[in-house]
C-alpha cells in the first residue's frame, strides 16, 4: 500500500491524512462541492470532487469513491467513522477490487454489525449480556410474548442500528405495539433493514466502552475504557478516561470480555466494544463499533498509543506493536465535542461562516478540527467544529485545565456548544463523577437551564 484514499471529511479525514503522512504514505482526499475549501482537501496530496453537497450524492456514493481511487491509483481506502465506515458491502467491494480496506473484513463487519449476531457471539465467550430476545422479533404478537418473559421496561432496537436511531422504549404491554411499529419504521428508513430485537432496559446505567486492537496473528490488547455517559438523546457530548466508576479489577474483566468477543469474530484491526454498567457495577455487552471512534483521542492521550497509525499498520498485515503489558493509563483525559449548535434553543444546528476561530493552546491541550477562520460550516453534515481534549494528572486536574481551555476557545459567526460545556463544569453532579447516569443530561436539560453565549 503506497497511497490511501480517505473516504470521509472533516476532522477525522485530517487526522487520517496526518497518520498516513507520518507513515510515509501518499493521500487522496475526496470531497463534495460543499467541501472544496475544506482542510482535508488542502492537506492531502491529491483531491477529487465526487459529487453534490448532499452525502447521498457524494460521500455515500460507492461507485464514485472507487472511481476516484482508480483515477489516482490509490490502493488503500480508509473510511474514517460514519458514512461508509461500517458498510459491509463497501468493504467487500474494496476487497474484490484489490483495495486495502483499512478496517475489519467485510465478514467481521457483517457479524458484528448485526446486533443480534454480536450478542450471540458475546454469549458464546461468556460475556454478560442484557437479557433479551434470542434474535430478531418479527411481529407484535411475538414481541409481546418475549417482552412478557424479559420484563418491562424493554428496549426495541434496530438490529442494524447505530447512532441512537431505531430505538424505542416500551413501558408496558399497552405501549408495546405502537413503539414496535415505530422502531421498525425508523430502522427501515435509516438502515434499509426493519429487523428489531428486544432488550431489557437497564435502569440508571452508565455507558462505558473498551478500546481493543487485534492483528491477524492472534495478538490482541485492550487499552482501557472510556466513559461516555454524558449524552443528549443518545448522542455523546463529553467522554473521559479512565471512568470514575471502573476499578482495576473491573477494567480487567471488561477488557478480557471485549478481547474475547473480537477474537471470536475474527476481527483484526482497531475496534470498540460498548457496555452498559448498572448501579451495582454489573456490566453488560451492548454492541461493537467496527471502526475508529470519534473519542479515540482520549485513549491515545492516556496510553500514548497512536490508534490511527496502528490501524493503518494492521491493514498492511503487520503485527501489533504492543503487548498487554505495554499498556498503562497515565493520568486522566476528557474530550468535549464543540458543535455548531445553539444550546439555548434546544441545540438547533447553526451552520455558517466562522468569522474567527481561535482554539486554545498550552500544555496538555489537544484540539482536533478541520476548521479555520473564514471557513463556512456546511448545513449538510455533522455539525462538529472541533474536539477539545485535555489531560491532567487526575480528574480534578483535567477539569481545571478544561475550564481554562474552554475559556480560551474563541469562535465567532455561529452559535456553539462552548457555553454548554462551561455550564457542565459547574455542575456538582458532574464534578463528583460517580453518581450520574445516561438519563442525567436529558433530565438536566428538561429542567429549563439556560446558557450564556460565549462568542
Amino acid at each position: 500500500m503506497k497511497k490511501v484514499l480517505i473516504a470521509n471529511r472533516g476532522e477525522i479525514a485530517v487526522r487520517i491524512i496526518q497518520a498516513c503522512h507520518d507513515l510515509g504514505l501518499e493521500t487522496v482526499a475526496v470531497y463534495s462541492e460543499a467541501d472544496s475549501e475544506a482542510l482535508h482537501v488542502l492537506h492531502a496530496d491529491e483531491a477529487i470532487c465526487i459529487g453534490k453537497p448532499q452525502a447521498v450524492h457524494s460521500y455515500l456514493k460507492i461507485p464514485r469513491i472507487l472511481a476516484a481511487a482508480e483515477i489516482t491509483h490509490a490502493n488503500g481506502i480508509h473510511p474514517g467513522y460514519g458514512f461508509l465506515s461500517e458498510n459491509a458491502q463497501f468493504a467487500s467491494i474494496c476487497e474484490a477490487s484489490n483495495l486495502t480496506f483499512i478496517g475489519p473484513s467485510s465478514d467481521a463487519i457483517s457479524k458484528l454489525g448485526d446486533k443480534s449476531v454480536a450478542k450471540a457471539i458475546a454469549r458464546k465467550v461468556e460475556c454478560p449480556v442484557i437479557p433479551g430476545s434470542a434474535g430478531v422479533v418479527e411481529t407484535v404478537e411475538e414481541g409481546l410474548k418475549e417482552a412478557g418473559k424479559i420484563g418491562y421496561p424493554v428496549f426495541i432496537k434496530a438490529s442494524a442500528g447505530g447512532g441512537g436511531k431505531g430505538i424505542r422504549v416500551a413501558d408496558d404491554e399497552h405501549d408495546f405495539a405502537k413503539k414496535f411499529v415505530a422502531a421498525r419504521a425508523e430502522a427501515e428508513a435509516a438502515f434499509s433493514n426493519p429487523d428489531v430485537y428486544l432488550e431489557k432496559m437497564v435502569v440508571n446505567p452508565r455507558h462505558v466502552e473498551i478500546q481493543v486492537m487485534g492483528d491477524a496473528y492472534g495478538n490482541y490488547v485492550h487499552l482501557g475504557e472510556r466513559d461516555c455517559t454524558i449524552q443528549r438523546r443518545r448522542q455523546k457530548l463529553i467522554e473521559e478516561t479512565p471512568s470514575p466508576i471502573v476499578s482495576d479489577a473491573m477494567r480487567q474483566k471488561m477488557g478480557m470480555c471485549a478481547v474475547n468477543i473480537l477474537k471470536e469474530a475474527g476481527y483484526h484491526t482497531v475496534g470498540t466494544v460498548e457496555f452498559l454498567v448498572d448501579e451495582q457495577k454489573n456490566f453488560y455487552f451492548m454492541e461493537v463499533n467496527t471502526r475508529i471512534q470519534v473519542e479515540h483521542t482520549i485513549t491515545e492521550e492516556v496510553t500514548g498509543v497512536d490508534l490511527v497509525r496502528e490501524q493503518i499498520r494492521l491493514a498492511l498485515g503487520e503485527k501489533l506493536s504492543y503487548t498487554q503489558e505495554d499498556i498503562s493509563l497515565q493520568g486522566h483525559v476528557i474530550q468535549f465535542r464543540i458543535n455548531a449548535e445553539n444550546p439555548s434553543t434546544n441545540f438547533t444546528p447553526s451552520p455558517g461562516k466562522l468569522e474567527y476561530y481561535m482554539p486554545p493552546t498550552g500544555p496538555h491541550v489537544r484540539v482536533d478540527s478541520a476548521c479555520y477562520s473564514g471557513y463556512s460550516i456546511p448545513p449538510y453534515y455533522d455539525s462538529m467544529i472541533a474536539k477539545l481534549i485535555v489531560s491532567g494528572t487526575s480528574r480534578d486536574d483535567a477539569i481545571a485545565k478544561a475550564e481554562r481551555a474552554l475559556r480560551e476557545f474563541h469562535i465567532g459567526g455561529v452559535h456553539t456548544t462552548l457555553p454548554f460545556h462551561q455550564f457542565m463544569l459547574k455542575q456538582p453532579t458532574f464534578l463528583q463523577g460517580t453518581e450520574y447516569t445516561l438519563a442525567y443530561l436529558d433530565e438536566l436539560l428538561a429542567s429549563g437551564v439556560r446558557f450564556d453565549e460565549n462568542t
